[in-house]
């Protein structure tokens, strides 16, 4: 087996391999070198079964339950983008970040294979995470304006960030029962949020995923389930359901999603939770 290089982490400098061991070091890292790693789905839905937030995160961090989508964070973690070939790769699955106890839960769809699949943060490292951390800040939400990777320092005020399906998937399309398997992981963590007040869905598969996830952690989905639209507000009990268009590069080099479009549903997002 070859060995793979030691690059330096662009914020500590420490050396890493790519994809990153867990424990090794890694700002933010959850996981420890014997965190329990799930490697199917049933494995996925017995390890979702903690009370402790943490833990929940160290072993999503870990999870091994779809074989293509291991293969191709890995992949990508191994081959590298030119222009960060000099940077070593998280390549794992990527956590919920933010407040432990958060009143405001931001869902996606899944991390990009040049952004969270590279620093090992959810909406970083890529465009869309930039105009997204840049509205969260102006609304109040986030003490920087900029997220460029993990142990840059930013925090999320009041706000967690989730994504649908952990890992990175080839053409941004996870498959239905990748979808699926990796569900538990996002309930869980949706009933592990006591003070949770307003959950911000970006786009119609995060609308979907978010959903999904608050009916099997016990909110009040009405049936028919309401249909995404950005500014789409919807009451489910205590908690309130927002759409957002994804802030993606096709969606914001179009101006379909502007900067105060954004800053309007996260704003909302904000005044709501208080």
């Amino acid at each position: 087996m070859t060995e793979r290089p030691l690059l330096p982490h662009p914020v500590t400098g420490e050396p890493f391999p790519s994809p990153v061991p867990p424990g090794t070091g890694w700002p933010d890292d959850p996981a420890v070198a014997d965190t329990p790693v799930a490697r199917s789905a049933a494995g996925v839905r017995r390890l979702a079964a903690t009370d402790d937030l943490a833990e929940l995160d160290a072993r999503v961090s870990v999870c091994a339950a779809c074989p293509r989508l291991v293969r191709w964070r890995e992949d990508v973690a191994h081959e590298k983008r030119a222009s960060f070939a000099d940077q070593p790769y998280w390549g794992r699955p990527i956590a919920g970040w933010g407040s432990s106890d958060p009143r405001v839960l931001v869902v996606g769809l899944a991390p990009a294979a040049q952004g969270g699949n590279r620093t090992g943060r959810v909406f970083t490292g890529d465009s869309s995470g930039d105009w997204l951390f840049a509205s969260l800040h102006r609304v109040g939400l986030a003490t920087q304006g900029t997220s460029v990777h993990a142990g840059d320092g930013q925090r999320l005020v009041d706000t967690r960030m989730v994504a649908t399906v952990r890992c990175a998937p080839p053409q941004n399309k996870p498959t239905v029962a990748e979808r699926d398997t990796c569900a538990p992981w996002l309930t869980r963590e949706i009933s592990l949020l006591p003070s949770l007040r307003v959950v911000v869905a970006l786009g119609a598969y995060g609308w979907a995923g978010a959903l999904r996830g608050l009916a099997a952690a016990g909110a009040e989905v009405p049936a028919p389930r309401p249909r995404f639209g950005h500014g789409a507000e919807v009451g489910l009990g205590d908690l309130t359901l927002l759409g957002c268009y994804h802030p993606s590069q096709h969606n914001t080099f179009t101006g379909r999603l502007t900067p105060a479009m954004l800053d309007e549903v996260l704003g909302r997002a904000r005044a709501l939770s208080q």
